[in-house]
């Protein structure tokens, strides 16, 4: 069935970030609820490529959800980060802000781009530079730990994850399914 496209008259900005779970899984839950609307969504992922996420595999299956994900699918360790991690974070950020600019989409997607922020991969002034001159319709979300204090004032809506007990603390590894 295909739905009647519409804009959204006013497209804000929300970040979800902190130290607990959930952040990419509440961005894809607002996701999928605007595609059942009719709405077209593009998610760019900085620092996640290379890795099976489960979600990749589902989202080929969806027309209106584009998903682009960048980096080596590695935890960022080394300070300063590896020139290979720039480069990706840096071309994440170009297709994010093509993708933006364009106004072809009506939610757009950075994942993880505060963590890529905190380890400077990118410039939190180019983040903001691209925020506020976002079109009307679009509705951005930044996911990820540590946004900083200005992407935090330029939201329009913040939630915090809050890690209170979480199995990896008890040596449980990632599974498959759940966490990836």
């Amino acid at each position: 069935m295909l739905m009647k496209k519409h804009r959204l008259e006013i497209g804000l900005i929300q970040v979800y970030t902190g130290d607990g779970k959930g952040k990419t899984s509440a961005a894809f839950g607002l996701a999928l609820r605007a595609i059942g609307q009719g709405l077209k969504v593009y998610m760019i992922q900085f620092i996640k490529g290379g890795f099976d996420y489960g979600e990749l595999n589902t989202i080929k299956q969806l027309s209106n959800f584009q998903l682009k994900a960048f980096g080596s699918g590695k935890f960022i360790t080394e300070k300063p980060p590896k020139r290979e991690d720039m480069e990706f974070a840096s071309k994440a950020f170009e297709l994010a802000t093509k993708i933006v600019e364009s106004g072809e989409y009506d939610i757009v997607i950075l994942d993880e781009i505060n963590v890529a922020l905190n380890l400077k991969l990118i410039e939190v002034t180019d983040v903001i530079k691209l925020l506020k001159s976002k079109p009307k319709h679009i509705e951005l979300i930044l996911t990820g730990r540590y946004a900083p204090p200005p992407i935090l004032k330029a939201a329009d809506l913040v939630t915090e994850m809050k890690d209170i007990k979480h199995p990896f603390n008890q040596g449980v590894p990632p599974r498959k399914g759940i966490e990836y």
